[in-house]
């Protein structure tokens, strides 16, 4: 039997999609469900009184992954502790202690062990503001999120830092730098 190049050429598509189709299960397996936590530094900046201090900060955080060969996509939730920011300015004491729940778009470049991520997103915080003698008040309000992040993946495991603005009106500047692990299941 004679063996054409049309034939050699139908067997290999016909081969390539029979193996992709046994690979695509294994690339999207890690798909799923996952929890975390994480703990760091925020920071709070507000230039018209000179006020740049930073707190111990944590978060607990949520999501479902789409995980994809190279680039994977998630949604994601958290409930971030910013920790009590207080300093002095001009002889006043302030405090400003704040928590937040926040939602992300996550988009990834996947390496295999390391990949890299960026996120966007609302935030919803709700800050208690004491300044030196003057009765306590509280502010809140629901602003736009952005952050960056390095992970290291091990199996059902990941190790991530990442540093994330909330960007609140009225204040210049508040950000958190973290570390924490998540497991997705």
């Amino acid at each position: 039997m004679n063996v054409t190049r049309f034939t050699k050429l139908r067997r290999a598509a016909v081969l390539a999609v029979l193996a992709g189709s046994l690979l695509a299960p294994a690339a999207y397996a890690d798909s799923g469900f996952y929890l975390g936590a994480s703990i760091g530094d925020a920071g709070v900046e507000v230039n018209d009184l000179g006020f740049n201090e930073s707190d111990s900060a944590s978060k607990i955080f949520g999501g479902f992954i789409f995980d994809m060969p190279v680039v994977d996509f998630a949604i994601e939730a958290a409930y971030v502790d910013l920790g009590a920011v207080s300093g002095t300015v001009l002889g006043e004491s302030y405090e400003f202690d704040s928590t937040a729940l926040s939602a992300f778009g996550v988009a990834g470049l996947d390496f295999g062990l390391f990949g890299f991520f960026a996120k966007a997103g609302l935030v919803s915080w709700d800050t208690d503001i004491m300044i030196a003698d003057l009765p306590p008040g509280s502010d809140s309000g629901s602003d736009a999120a952005y952050g960056l992040g390095f992970r290291l993946t091990f199996s059902s495991v990941e190790v991530r830092a990442e540093y994330e603005v909330f960007d609140i009106s009225d204040i210049d500047t508040v950000d958190m730098l973290s570390v924490g692990a998540l497991w997705r299941f």
